[in-house]
């Protein structure tokens, strides 16, 4: 008989493992949530008492019939499981569910938006937006005090024809303690509290101890050939022993068992110093990331603008830091997406005083496709002229000749027409030269023509393209017209260039005997009859 019951017991079980696969989860109304709840935890207890892993992992179908949108991210699914367990302690403790006097389809005819278990607080609500709008699920405070609802009633007995709970096993601390340590005090118990005071002395140890563990690492790496290792560890080193301490702080709150404002509170602190350590880590290792970048071209011979570094460790930057906060906000339970909906008006009208700084950061990615200039030009913008220092996330850095420092805003610089004088590949120098009137036409002609050789055989002149002519009859003086091209890289070469030029002309006219004119006005007096 021992055989045959063991032979029918895993009949049953393989029967119903298969069974357990194509389960569906029914959230219709509250009969089905229940019925789906109640059914998949029963199964779950069976497969603790078995060992059979399927029926074990019915326990994430019960959790589909909670509304767990409101615990913390990072425990979301072990502390669903947790109050799917003690959910199901309390009700085979309290009542045997009757499917019957259970709203139904039938029920729902007056839109039905909440129905609470007789004899207790536990409710199931209809959901009302997200993904699962329209389905029952057991509500989020009742998921939230699950656990304080299993302590009231803890020392009761099963019903007679409930399921006889979910297999729950007090954790061994609750047993093994000695009475003095389970007393309450302030609303848990003592051992509690002590192991809080540890826990917090524990995760500032910690963070010693990782920090020291860092810098044996350093020196591994400084044995080695690359460089990239040691600048990672210098960028997370101080921010990886924070990440310690609120990982440490926020996961002791929930082994230590705590609820209410001292979860919250301890909690809320983890999760700060947690994302605190986790958003400093990324916000110093782009640091990193641009440098490697940085190196890669050089290293492959691609082409660096000296301004798109910069933008990029800008934008980089405060994308970590905006994501950052992000995520810290909906690890806390906001949910970020409604918060920003709901700004409204305070919204748009963030919007409107944040449209300036957005034109400048596409007057920035502008520059940067288009690239009219880099650092180091000589640019005129408008009415503004000077040399590029610095191109950065909001507006472009010139250094004017007069040695003052302009910052031009990348909106403007976008949409104004510019002029770069730092892209000239040849450098035009025209200038008049007036000579006396008194200069013979041979003297002219050899002025002329010494010029144009000055120009043919000085290194930096275009030799393709300038013209040196005796041009016009002025009122004071012969002029000469005077013009040509260096091909100079600067403005200090190109005036280093142009004197030389000049001082040889000016060699040539004291050679030649010809003399410069200046300004004069001959007056003839007429005698008249007397």
């Amino acid at each position: 008989m021992a055989v045959l019951g063991r032979i029918l017991t895993l009949g049953f079980l393989l029967t119903f493992s298969a069974e357990a696969k194509l389960s569906v989860v029914k959230t219709d109304h509250p009969r089905d949530t229940m019925k789906s709840f109640l059914e998949a935890m029963q199964d779950y207890k069976l497969g603790i008492e078995s060992g059979n892993g399927q029926l074990k992992r019915r326990i994430n179908d019960a959790v589909r019939t909670l509304d767990i949108s409101t615990l913390p991210a990072i425990l979301k699914t072990e502390k669903a499981r947790e109050s799917a367990i003690f959910l199901k302690e309390v009700i085979d403790r309290v009542i045997v569910v009757d499917y019957s006097k259970i709203p139904a389809d039938e029920a729902l005819s007056s839109n039905l938006l909440r129905w609470r278990l007789k004899g207790t607080e536990i409710t199931i609500r209809k959901v009302e937006e997200g993904d699962r709008a329209g389905e029952y699920l057991f509500s989020s405070g009742t998921v939230e005090r699950a656990q304080d609802f299993f302590e009231q009633v803890e020392d009761d007995p099963y019903l007679d024809g409930s399921g006889g709970g979910a297999g729950y096993d007090k954790p061994w601390v609750d047993s093994a303690s000695p009475e003095w340590l389970r007393q309450p005090f302030l609303g848990f118990a003592k051992w509690q509290w002590l192991g809080l005071v540890f826990c917090v002395f524990f995760g500032f140890f910690l963070k010693a101890v990782s920090r020291y563990f860092l810098l044996l690492a350093k020196v591994f790496t400084a044995k080695t050939q690359s460089q990239w290792d040691d600048k990672i560890i210098d960028a997370v080193e101080k921010p990886f022993s924070w990440f310690v301490l609120g990982l440490v702080w926020f996961f002791s709150v929930y082994l230590l068992r705590f609820e209410g404002v001292t979860l919250q509170a301890v909690q809320v602190m983890g999760q700060v110093v947690f994302s605190v350590g986790v958003v400093w880590a990324f916000y110093r290792l782009s640091d990193v990331l641009i440098q490697y970048v940085q190196h890669l071209l050089k290293k492959t011979g691609g082409e660096i603008d000296e301004h798109l570094i910069p933008l990029l460790r800008s934008t980089l930057k405060v994308s970590i830091a905006i994501m950052g906060v992000l995520v810290a906000i909906q690890n806390l339970g906001v949910n970020v997406a409604s918060l920003i909906a709901g700004l409204g008006l305070g919204g748009l009208a963030f919007a409107l005083a944040a449209k300036d700084t957005a034109s400048n950061f596409f007057g920035s990615i502008t520059v940067f496709i288009d690239r009219p200039f880099r650092v180091g030009d000589w640019i005129k913008v408008g009415d503004q002229e000077g040399t590029v220092e610095s191109i950065g996330f909001r507006s472009t850095r010139m250094r004017t000749f007069y040695d003052s420092q302009i910052s031009v805003p990348n909106s403007v610089v976008a949409n104004a027409h510019i002029d770069n004088m730092g892209r000239r590949k040849y450098r035009r120098v025209y200038t008049r030269l007036g000579v006396t009137y008194d200069t013979s036409p041979d003297k002219m002609k050899k002025f002329v023509d010494g010029i144009r050789e000055i120009i043919k055989k000085f290194p930096t002149t275009r030799k393709d393209l300038y013209h040196i002519y005796f041009n016009e009859y002025g009122a004071s003086c012969l002029e000469v017209m005077v013009y040509f091209f260096l091909k100079v890289p600067s403005w200090a070469e190109e005036l280093k260039d142009r004197e030389a030029v000049f001082a040889e002309i000016y060699q040539l006219a004291d050679q030649l005997q010809v003399e410069f004119a200046f300004p004069t006005q001959t007056i003839h007096l007429e005698k008249g009859n007397s």
